[in-house]
C-alpha cells in the first residue's frame, strides 16, 4: 500500500494538480495583497489628507487676526480657534493651554518642522494604538516668511486601522477560498491532459503484449496530437518489420526443417555403409582404412546434428509432445548412464536415492540427462558429480563438473542455440544444440535449467515438478 501511494504521489497528476493550485493561489494571493495595499493606502491617504487640508484651511482662516510677538492669550486663543482638542500652537518656548503636549511629538517631527515650509507628518505606533501627527510651520504675509508659529496636531487611528484589519482578513479569506476552487480547476486540467496520457500508456502496454495492431485516434493538432501520430506510425512500423521477421524467421525454420528431414534418408543409407566400412575396416589398405573411419565418424556426426535439428524443428513448430508416466527418477538416471557407458566410477560419480517419484516423460528425460552429462564430460573434468533430490513439490537433478567452469561473458548465453563455449574450437563433437535441447524438455514439463560457476567448476541444475500442471 506504500508503494502504491508512493507511486500515485510521485505520479504526473499530483504534480500537474500541485502546479495548477500554487499558481492560482499565488495569483490570488498577489491579486488579494494588492487590493489590500490598494485599499489601505486609499483609507490612511485619504484621512491624512484631509486632517492636513482641514488645519491648514483654520490656519489660514485665523492668521490675519494674529498680532506678532503672540502673547499667551493670543496663543490660548489661537489654539481654541484651530476646534481640535488636539491642536497646539507653539512660539519658541511658548505654547497654547489647550491641546497635545509637544514633548509627546515626535522629534524628528519638530525638527522637520524647524527647519521646512511645509507640511510635515509622522505615523506611529504608541503600545498598539496608531497615532498620526501632522506639524505645521506658520508664514506670514505673501514672501512666506517663516512667523516662529507651529501648529502640531495629533488623531488616532484606530477606526481606520480596524478596517484595514477587516479588509487584511477579507482579503486572506479570499485567498484560502481560492484553494479548493483552484484544487478543481487543476484536476478538471490534469485530466484533460493526462487523458491522451492514460491512452499511449494503454496502447504502449498493449504493443509491448505483442498487439502490433493497436492504434490511437489522433484529435486536435497540438504536442499531444503530434505524439500520439507519432506512436501511430511507429506502431505500423514496427507491426511490419517484425512481420517481416516473422515470416523470415518461419521461412528459415521451415528451411531447417525440410532440410532435416531430407537428410533422414540418405543418411540412413550412409550409415548402413559406414557400419559395413567400420566392420571391414581391419581388412582394407591402412590409407583407406583411416579415410573409412574418417567417413563413418563425419556421418555419425552429421547424423547427430539432424537429429538435433529436427528435435529444435519440432519445438518451434509447437509439435513437442510428453509422454508422461510414473517413473522412479534414480531408476530412469541410472539407465541413461548406463546406455552411454557412463557407469558410477572414477569419471561419474553418482547420488541417486531410490524412491524418488514424478510424472515424466522417460524418452526427453533421457535426452536431457544425456546432454548434461556429456556436456560435462566433454567440456569438464572428472569427476562428474550427478546429485538428485526432492524438493517440495519439484525434483532436483545436478550435474557438477570440476573443470574450467564457464567463462562470465558466456555465462548468460549458455543455453542459446549454436553457442560453444570455447570459440575456439569452431568444429567439435558438439552441435551447440544440446543444452537448448534439454532446457525446451526441462520447460516442456514446466520445470527450467541453470546453470552457474562452483568456483571449482560449472554446475547444472535441472528442476521438474513431480506432477504435471
Amino acid at each position: 500500500m506504500t508503494s502504491r501511494v508512493r507511486a500515485w504521489l510521485t505520479g504526473l497528476r499530483p504534480r500537474l494538480v500541485a502546479s495548477f493550485a500554487v499558481i492560482m493561489i499565488i495569483g490570488a494571493t498577489a491579486a488579494a495583497g494588492a487590493s489590500y495595499v490598494s485599499a489601505r493606502n486609499a483609507i490612511l491617504g485619504g484621512f491624512q489628507d484631509q486632517t492636513m487640508l482641514n488645519l491648514r484651511d483654520q490656519i489660514a482662516a485665523y492668521l490675519p487676526t494674529v498680532t506678532l510677538p503672540p502673547t499667551q492669550a493670543t496663543l490660548d486663543a489661537f489654539g481654541t480657534a484651530l476646534k481640535s482638542s488636539n491642536a497646539v500652537v507653539v512660539y519658541h518656548g511658548m505654547r497654547s493651554g489647550a491641546g497635545i503636549d509637544p514633548r509627546s511629538v515626535p522629534a524628528d517631527l519638530r525638527r522637520a518642522v524647524s527647519t521646512s515650509t511645509r507640511i510635515q507628518f509622522q505615523r506611529v505606533d504608541d503600545l498598539g494604538y496608531p497615532q498620526f501627527f501632522v506639524g505645521i510651520p506658520v508664514q506670514t504675509g505673501t514672501s512666506g516668511q517663516l512667523s516662529g508659529l507651529e501648529v502640531y496636531t495629533m488623531a488616532t487611528l484606530t477606526q481606520q486601522q480596524a478596517s484595514i484589519d477587516a479588509l487584511s482578513t477579507t482579503a486572506w479569506q479570499t485567498s484560502a477560498l481560492a484553494l479548493p476552487f483552484a484544487v478543481v480547476l487543476a484536476l478538471l486540467a490534469a485530466r484533460q491532459v493526462l487523458r491522451p496520457v492514460r491512452a499511449l500508456n494503454k496502447a504502449a502496454g498493449e504493443l509491448g503484449q505483442g498487439k502490433l495492431d493497436v492504434r490511437l485516434r489522433v484529435t486536435g493538432s497540438d504536442e499531444l496530437a503530434r505524439l500520439v501520430t507519432t506512436f501511430n506510425n511507429t506502431a505500423a512500423e514496427l507491426e511490419r518489420t517484425v512481420g517481416t521477421l516473422r515470416t523470415m524467421e518461419a521461412d528459415a525454420r521451415r528451411f531447417v526443417a525440410d532440410v532435416s528431414h531430407e537428410l533422414r534418408t540418405p543418411l540412413a543409407a550412409m550409415n548402413a555403409v559406414t557400419d559395413v566400412l567400420d566392420e571391414d575396416a581391419e581388412q582394407l589398405p591402412p590409407d583407406t582404412a583411416v579415410a573409412a573411419r574418417l567417413v563413418s565418424a563425419e556421418t555419425r556426426r552429421l547424423t547427430r546434428l539432424v537429429q538435433d535439428l529436427i528435435e529444435i524443428s519440432r519445438f518451434d513448430a509447437g509439435r513437442a509432445e510428453l509422454r508422461r508416466e510414473e517413473l522412479d527418477v534414480a531408476a530412469a538416471v541410472t539407465d541413461s548412464l548406463a546406455a552411454r557407458g557412463w557407469a558410477p566410477g572414477t569419471d561419474v560419480v553418482a547420488d541417486l536415492p531410490a524412491g524418488v517419484t514424478a510424472r515424466l516423460d522417460r524418452r526427453r528425460l533421457d535426452i536431457v540427462v544425456a546432454n548434461l552429462v556429456g556436456n560435462a564430460l566433454r567440456h569438464g573434468a572428472p569427476p562428474v558429480e550427478v546429485a538428485l533430490r526432492a524438493e517440495r513439490g519439484d525434483v532436483v537433478l545436478t550435474v557438477a563438473d570440476h573443470g574450467p567452469g564457464i567463462p562470465e561473458a558466456m555465462l548468460s548465453q549458455v543455453f542459446d542455440r549454436f553457442t560453444k563455449a570455447d570459440t575456439a574450437r569452431a568444429r567439435s563433437e558438439g552441435s551447440g544444440l544440446g543444452l537448448s535441447i534439454a532446457r525446451e524438455n526441462a520447460r516442456l514439463h514446466g520445470g527450467d535449467i541453470v546453470a552457474a560457476n562452483t568456483g571449482s567448476g560449472a554446475r547444472f541444475e535441472l528442476r521438474l515438478p513431480r506432477e504435471a500442471w
